[in-house]
């Protein structure tokens, strides 16, 4: 158990590594020593930053980005060693960022960015084929409970082509023409050992939410078209499948209803 007064210090030493005074007068922020180090504790979390939010990065500019930076470093100090997976919250803070404001495509942009971290680091777990789905009687198969694979995300954003401005920025595509200004949706997924993505239709985006809300496929299919009822759903689940963005069944005979 952490005693109250390594507790206090350890607070202490956090505040004055993000640039706030500590709770008690400590000789020891005041040193050189001390200032380089948090110099270098904050130059680490704004590369790490950066590193995770490329996108983003690109489209502000790295100066613009760094300053951005440094302010959500200071709010919001890493709380773990490893800062990979830092930033967890940064789409949120841009989106109270008055800076931000004009660019209101920013933190979407900054959630798919998220998306790319959180599908890299997620568990591995075998994909569903659509020959392992036909195996299944019409009876088991609107009754069964798939779950979207653990490095599968997805998002659909209905007034602005973030997906598109993403891909563009990620992939360091040069803009060959403007981007048609209308809603779009995104499907990360990593059924090998890379990341990738493609675009996601509503209806892609309501199947997948209705399956990680635990609806049998059945019900999934019927949130999917009240989402898109022009979208043609066989098409819809052949691409989720061949994307590996289904968790293969660890039994078939126990994702029944009940």
């Amino acid at each position: 158990m952490t005693s109250p007064g390594l507790a206090r210090f350890q607070a202490d030493f956090i505040q004055a590594l993000t640039g706030h005074a500590p709770s008690a007068p400590a000789p020891w922020s005041e040193q050189p020593a001390f200032a380089v180090y948090r110099n270098t504790v904050m130059k680490g979390c704004i590369d790490a930053l950066e590193a995770n939010y490329p996108s983003v990065a690109r489209l502000v500019g790295r100066d613009w980005f760094r300053s951005a930076a440094a302010l959500f470093v200071a709010a919001h100090p890493p709380q773990d060693s490893s800062l990979f997976n830092y930033g967890e919250s940064f789409a949120d803070f841009l989106h109270a960022f008055e800076p931000a404001a004009e660019l209101d495509y920013l933190p979407g942009v900054a959630r798919l960015d998220r998306f790319w971290t959180e599908s890299h680091i997620a568990a591995n777990a075998p994909t569903l084929s659509a020959a392992q789905l036909a195996q299944l009687p019409p009876e088991a198969l609107g009754a069964c409970r798939l779950q979207p694979h653990p490095a599968a995300r997805w998002a659909w954003f209905d007034a602005q082509p973030i997906y598109a401005i993403w891909e563009r920025n990620r992939s360091k595509v040069e803009a060959q023409e403007d981007l048609p200004w209308h809603g779009d949706g995104a499907l990360l997924t990593r059924p090998h050992a890379t990341v990738q993505w493609l675009p996601a239709g509503r209806a892609d985006c309501a199947f997948l939410d209705a399956c990680k809300a635990g609806l049998a496929f059945g019900e999934a299919v019927e949130q999917a078209q009240v989402a898109d009822p022009a979208a043609d759903l066989m098409p819809m689940l052949a691409r989720l499948l061949s994307a590996g963005a289904i968790q293969a069944l660890s039994n078939p005979d126990t994702e029944e209803s009940p």
